[in-house]
């Protein structure tokens, strides 16, 4: 089958890239529309987050996000400084080129690391192809995809966090899809599946060499994962990817942290429940990841009562698992942008690199403020295939390379089959539309300084 070229070609793609890596290595390794759920109804927790839903209510609407003063605590040397890199291959399939500052053409997590990355999160998706081996796009982040990247971030210097989606595309609020070959199956049979699917794909990971430390059981899952939706079904699965993880961590003496996703905080209440919810459940996780994208998900102070209350309620860590921000409102593709229009950006932080830059100070520096233990920024790599809608259609659709592709229609209908096309966050990336890294891609090492 074509799926199976396509794979072979990926590792024989992925051979020749390490070799041309070697060479061009020019840097040192531096320094996310519900269904309903069943909800608990313990009296107790629902005093809290009625307490909760009181104090983010008052941050919402008394706090603005503005630009912070630089009164915050110092950074910490192991804070993470991450960037989901998941687009990275089907770029380079593409003829995406990264340079470095010194405007050298460049293995561009070497630039990242240069810059103050120090993880990497790479999505997995289970089989995200047609019948005919054509991908869904997006990446096309198989295991075989996040094998490549994870071994370039790994001899980059960088940890890994694998962002299992349980799903053969996008996972997030809108679409939990079950992946095809789980499809009819009951819950406890999905649960063995994914079990199996978990075990295996960090084993081989792990085989390879990369350097694993946090692995996400799902995605952006507040309404369902997998086709399942109801509360006490998503436990199950969440209590089987977790322990699959445990048992690969111990099996390879590999300290992995295990988090699970979660966001729409600005929501009054519902991400406490939830965490809630799996506490009570005994699911074995040490850190919950939230999403905050700042034109979407309220202010700093929404965000940190957030942080600090899954922290104080139920003693667990927390991370900002995804941010962003545009420095320009230009498009460089010919496709829109999920970000386009002045209306949706924020007080003081105009679409500049500055602006960009600026915010993602502040994300950082509140989110440590409130106790978290790192911030991922979501798919800063991700940049044009070229200026031409019309040219470069032809290359979405053959590498991935845009956020969804025509084949994807059989699978994701009322979505991706209907809106397919290139990339909506170019004007988020921290690389300009020619692959020249940006001002504001300094602050990850900038803040630690």
């Amino acid at each position: 089958m074509r799926k199976t070229s396509r794979r072979l070609t990926i590792r024989a793609v992925s051979a020749i890239l390490a070799g041309i890596l070697a060479i061009t290595a020019c840097g040192s390794a531096g320094n996310s529309a519900g269904s309903e759920q069943t909800e608990c109804t313990d009296e107790s927790k629902q005093e809290a987050t009625d307490s909760l839903d009181t104090q983010q209510e008052a941050s919402s609407t008394a706090s603005s996000t503005e630009p912070q003063e630089p009164t915050h605590l110092l950074i910490p040397q192991d804070f993470i400084m991450g960037m989901d890199a998941s687009s990275v291959l089907a770029e380079d399939y593409s003829n995406v080129a990264y340079y470095n500052f010194d405007g050298i053409l460049c293995d561009v997590f070497y630039v990242l690391a240069d810059a103050g990355i120090n993880y990497i999160r790479i999505r997995v998706w289970n089989d995200p192809y047609d019948e005919n081996g054509n991908g869904y796009g997006g990446g096309n982040n198989d295991v075989e995809t996040a094998i490549a990247l994870g071994k370039r971030a790994t001899a980059a210097g960088m940890k890994v966090c694998i962002d299992f989606h349980y799903s053969d595309f996008w996972a997030d609020p809108k679409r939990q899809h079950a992946p095809k070959a789980w499809e009819g199956k009951s819950v406890d049979e999905k649960c063995d599946l994914l079990a199996e699917f978990t075990e295996d794909a960090l084993s081989r990971m792990l085989d390879e060499g990369i350097d694993i430390g946090m692995v996400q059981v799902g995605n952006e899952i507040n309404y369902g994962m997998s086709g399942e939706t109801n509360i006490r079904d998503v436990l199950k699965l969440l209590d089987s990817g977790c322990n699959a993880v445990r048992g690969v961590s111990e099996k390879y003496d590999q300290d992995i942290k295990i988090a699970i996703h979660y966001t729409n905080i600005q929501k009054k209440g519902e991400v406490d429940n939830l965490v809630h919810n799996l506490v009570e459940a005994n699911i074995d996780f040490d850190a919950i990841g939230l999403s905050y994208y700042p034109f979407w998900d309220g202010s700093f102070d929404n965000m940190k009562s957030m942080v600090s209350a899954i922290q104080k309620r139920h003693g667990k860590e927390v991370f900002i698992a995804e941010t962003s921000y545009p420095y320009t409102l230009e498009d460089g593709d010919g496709f829109p942008n999920s970000v386009s229009s002045s209306k949706d950006l924020m007080e003081g932080y105009p679409a500049t690199v500055e602006g960009q830059k600026n915010m993602i100070a502040d994300v950082i520096q509140n989110a440590n403020d409130a106790g978290a233990f790192g911030v991922f920024y979501w798919e800063g790599t991700w940049i044009p295939v070229g200026s031409d809608r019309a040219s470069n259609e032809e290359i979405w659709e053959k590498h991935g390379s845009g956020w969804a592709s025509s084949y994807s229609k059989d699978y994701d209908p009322e979505d991706a089959g209907l809106y397919y096309g290139g990339c909506s966050w170019d004007n988020q990336a921290l690389f300009d539309f020619k692959g020249d890294p940006l001002d504001s891609l300094k602050v990850f090492g900038e803040l630690k300084k």
